[in-house]
């Protein structure tokens, strides 16, 4: 039944996602005419824009090729969609998805399709970007023969195709713009696509020339390799006579760059105006949404959900949905619960022993450490918060055996192992170093810097011999790369809370209603269950908000189509949480003071009930 379902939908997605692709076909037309007019505009002669040769002389063949690149896009966008955005916690794991074959293979997609748009631009403009070469005589004698020249126009505007293709495929790992979100507020197709229009004219705009500046960069310094592969491929000559591209004299010219910025920002205006399509297509409604719409505007279907089976009188739609959403809310709360732990045990696994084995006495174990020792110097302050929980992760397909050797705990012989020097330096989670015989004579000689086991602070690092300075820029490269960010791992903790948000809002207004709608009192049975899953999930997340760096409110992008909603979903699950107990408790009052529940969530919820929490 399960498989049934998800090929159903899946079914769903297509079609809606045919239907996107079939608009932005049918819009290609009107984009294309004015990207002509755009193009041939000129301050000097503005009748010349509009003559008689504006669209007859786009080909046909072009045409067709934007429209399959469009289908293209659509079809990619279909296959790297997701409604949980991938967050990379580390700086390693971000480098590990931007070098994904299956990332790799997206690249190279966007470079061929940024070429043959550029292709089609170049035909369209015409003049001096229209043909890869031109006949030319070189030398200035009369006998010279005539031979095929490169032209350095038309192939300086397919590498910028290329270009811009490649860093749009980067740009959609590191903003997450296959990444998409439900809105709040439901509304027509038509609207949404008028009221975005202008915020995509203006981030293909802009993003086109951040790309060209950064294309004219790259071509001034590695522009020379791709013309001598391109004229020994086919065949061709340079042009002594004509000044090279590659320089700046010749980057320079503002026609060119004019051409270039207003073709950079034709493609991705295609390629962004197609994403925003299936976006609107694709979220026009799900089931945990039209859960939470049914049950706040639609009392005709609500009396289907308290209504009870014939024969037998069992309430299988209202089990039906309160499963699944207790469900989810109760899979989110253990994730929490997780991860709490984890913290308070910095940022190890929390262990399995036997109550005895927790309660009976442990001997703290205190060591002069290299990390605790470095701290001052190296991170910050003294108490600089190396929040251990965002330690490597050994168990990513990026760790490597050396990552693995240097994070293993250390063994007696290591010269770290012995007494405490200080009573602020104690031994915490994995650390960034190995024991090996060579490391072991470098700690050796780090201690000998000090005088009776102490560093000496002041001008430390200016002091110490140049392997310790490796030593440390070393460790320190590993811990840049490795430790985990903690906001992205708050942010990936509550990375598909949007299916939270929905099922808190539809059990809510599902048990409000139930007030005066359920006639069998089918909610009534089910009513300590919810209110103890949202009690115990309003606790979990109180609690994680207490760590560090979760209360903390990231800075919104404004600019690029990455949709950025995702580093707020924990607030909003906060807030929606909150509201949906305060909808249960002024709805049943002091009613609810019948309800069976433990001593703890009784006091939790007279909070609620007195509007102090």
């Amino acid at each position: 039944m399960y498989i049934i379902i998800t090929y159903c939908l899946f079914q769903v997605v297509c079609w809606r996602a045919v239907a996107s692709i079939a608009w932005a076909v049918l819009l290609l037309l009107p984009i294309t005419a004015v990207f002509v007019i755009l193009s041939r505009f000129s301050l000097l002669h503005p009748i010349q824009t509009f003559s008689g040769q504006s669209l007859c002389s786009f080909a046909i063949f072009s045409l067709i090729l934007m429209c399959g690149v469009i289908i293209m896009v659509g079809f990619l966008n279909l296959e790297y969609y997701t409604v949980i955005p991938t967050i990379a916690c580390s700086k390693i794991a971000l480098l590990g998805q931007l070098l994904h074959p299956r990332q790799f293979v997206n690249s190279l997609a966007h470079c061929i399709m940024g070429i043959i748009v550029a292709w089609c631009c170049a035909v369209t403009l015409g003049g001096r970007y229209e043909t890869i070469g031109y006949p030319c005589t070189q030398g200035d004698g009369t006998d010279s023969s005539p031979q095929m020249c490169l032209n350095e126009y038309h192939l300086i505007l397919l590498l910028a195709g290329a270009f811009v293709g490649f860093s749009h495929s980067l740009l959609a790992v590191i903003s997450n713009i296959n990444y998409v979100s439900f809105h709040t507020v439901q509304q027509y197709k038509y609207l949404r696509f008028k009221g975005s229009l202008p915020f995509v004219v203006k981030c293909s705009a802009a993003q086109a020339l951040y790309s060209v500046r950064n294309y004219i960069v790259v071509y001034f310094f590695l522009g020379y390799i791709p013309k001598a592969w391109i004229c020994k491929t086919l065949n061709l000559h340079l042009n002594s006579s004509v000044h090279p591209l590659d320089s700046i004299a010749g980057l320079l010219d503002l026609s060119l760059l004019y051409h270039q910025w207003i073709s950079a920002s034709f493609l991705l205006f295609t390629w962004n105006i197609t994403l925003l399509l299936f976006r609107i297509f694709v979220t026009e409604f799900l089931a945990l949404q039209d859960v939470a719409l049914l049950s706040q505007h639609s009392p005709s279907r609500r009396c289907e959900v308290f209504s009870l089976s014939q024969p037998g009188g069992h309430p299988h739609n209202w089990n039906a949905i309160s499963k699944e959403c207790l469900s989810l809310l109760a899979d989110l709360t253990q994730r929490l619960v997780a991860y709490h732990d984890t913290v308070a045990t910095n940022g190890r696994a929390k262990s399995l022993s036997t109550g005895k084995d927790l309660m009976s006495p442990r001997p703290t174990l205190l060591l002069r450490t290299p990390a605790s020792v470095f701290a001052r110097f190296v991170v910050g302050t003294p108490h600089s918060p190396l929040t251990a929980p965002f330690t490597p992760d050994l168990d990513s397909p990026f760790a490597s055996p050396a990552l693995r050797r240097l994070t293993a705990p250390l063994d007696q012989c290591s010269p770290w192992f012995g007494t405490v020097q200080s009573p602020h330096i104690m031994r915490r989670a994995p650390k960034l170093w190995s024991t090996s015989t060579g490391e072991r004579r470098l700690m050796e000689d780090v201690r000998s810097l000090g005088s009776n086991g102490h560093l000496k602070q002041n001008n430390f690092i200016l002091n110490c011999p140049i392997q310790v300075k490796h030593f440390l820029a070393k460790r320190v490269l590993i811990m840049y790369l490795f430790n985990k960010l903690p906001e992205a791992s708050s942010q990936a903790l509550f990375a598909d809370s949007q299916a939270h948000i929905w099922a808190l809002e539809g059990l809510s207004y599902l048990v409000q209603a139930s007030f005066s709608e359920d006639q069998f009192g089918v909610i009534q049975t089910t009513l300590p269950s919810i209110l103890g899953c949202m009690l115990i999930l309003q606790e979990a997340v109180d609690r994680h908000f207490k760590l560090p760096h979760a209360s903390s409110k990231p800075v919104r992008s404004a600019s690029g189509m990455g949709d950025s909603t995702y580093k707020t979903l924990r607030f909003a699950l906060r807030a929606t949480l909150k509201t949906a107990i305060y909808r249960i408790t002024t709805t049943f009052g002091n009613h609810l003071n019948a309800v069976q529940m433990s001593a703890e969530h009784r006091k939790r919820l007279q909070q609620f009930l007195e509007y102090k929490e």
